[in-house]
């Protein structure tokens, strides 16, 4: 396990097992670092934590017990995407995971385990997903009221979500973790950090139909997540009755007053409202080659600005439970600044607040 996650930080950082040799002053030969990836070999301490800092990674990471391999990650788009970027997410995904199950296992919490909604389906046509989104509403308790934080909601249900720049071209992704000791699988979402709120909450949804249909399912998969993605976040009953069952013309700023209610990209809630039959597919042509045309690439009153990406709905519920750990004295702050990747002073701050004084208290 260890000459895997070796070999992976170093494809991650570019090194070659002569450039990493050279970038640790030569202190450890390439054919070693060689030994040490085939599990031949166990690197000193001393030499442990120089790769650790060479290669930008955690002895924790190296170290890692829970994780045994993952599974099945692959980018939905090839097009600029690289070894590098492979391995940088591959990366990205244990490390997080890693620190995520140390601190559910501290708090002795089961949402280290995926709650499935429903079992995996077999779709035969596209508009069954719709039917799939509908049971998994039903099984969270959902309703069919918009739903107000994607990434809260998915790990909620235990999906791991990390949040991290991958190239433009890529959304987002899903794979599986494969746990030490037989433990069951854990799905984890990854989702381009760059992209806009709207985009982010479809991608999140996009990849939660992945998980549910089924691989047997004779349609195109791509398509039919795409359609369980706006039935999803977009209920056809909840949209009719805000909307209406017919129109034939719709208005901007009705359009944007129903994008900010269900917090989707303005050209999706088009798509949308064709889907349900709401407008026909000649008013959903017509308004991309007139007021809409350029709304696939500029989205019309955005739910946040570019500034400020990935400040609305982050994946923040690995930061709580560090926090809710730290007040409980079940870990240390020097823990607590580890499992972040924090300054101590920074965490010993969050713990005071502005008064300067500890919030939490004992009884």
């Amino acid at each position: 396990m260890f000459g895997d996650r070796l070999k992976l930080a170093r494809k991650k950082a570019g090194f070659s097992l002569r450039t990493l040799s050279e970038a640790l002053d030569s202190r450890v030969s390439a054919q070693a670092i060689g030994k040490y990836e085939r599990g031949a070999m166990m690197p000193s301490s001393g030499t442990l934590l120089a790769l650790a800092k060479t290669l930008d990674v955690s002895l924790d990471y190296l170290m890692g017990a829970q994780i045994h391999a993952i599974k099945g990650l692959e980018f939905r788009k090839k097009s600029g995407t690289s070894a590098k970027d492979r391995a940088r997410v591959e990366a990205a995904v244990i490390e997080h995971v890693e620190r995520y199950l140390t601190i559910e296992d501290i708090l002795d919490l089961d949402s280290a385990e995926w709650h499935c909604p429903v079992d995996k389906q077999r779709i035969e046509s596209i508009k069954e997903a719709a039917t799939l989104a509908k049971q998994v509403r039903e099984a969270w308790q959902l309703g069919e009221n918009p739903i107000p934080d994607m990434t809260e909601l998915l790990e909620k249900h235990g999906l791991k979500v990390l949040m991290t720049p991958l190239p433009d071209g890529v959304s987002g992704m899903t794979c599986m973790i494969q746990r030490s000791g037989g433990l069951p699988f854990l799905p984890v979402i990854v989702v381009n950090q760059k992209h806009p709120l709207e985009r982010r909450r479809l991608t999140l949804a996009h990849e939660l139909g992945h998980r549910l249909i089924a691989d047997s399912s004779p349609v195109e998969h791509e398509k039919a997540a795409t359609y369980f993605a706006g039935a999803f976040l977009v209920p056809e009953n909840h949209l009719k009755w805000e909307i209406g069952k017919h129109r034939k013309a719709l208005g901007y700023a009705e359009l944007v007053q129903l994008k900010r209610m269900y917090r989707v990209s303005a050209a999706a809630l088009l798509a949308r409202l064709r889907d349900v039959g709401i407008i026909a597919e000649s008013t959903l042509a017509y308004a991309f080659k007139t007021f809409a045309n350029d709304w696939r690439r500029k989205e019309p009153d955005p739910l946040e600005e570019e500034s400020q990406r990935d400040s609305r709905e982050p994946a923040r519920r690995f930061e709580r439970l560090c926090y809710w750990a730290l007040a409980e004295k079940l870990i240390s702050p020097s823990k607590a600044s580890e499992l972040l990747q924090r300054p101590l002073q920074q965490i010993e701050i969050a713990m005071k607040g502005p008064a300067g004084e500890n919030a939490s208290y004992r009884e």
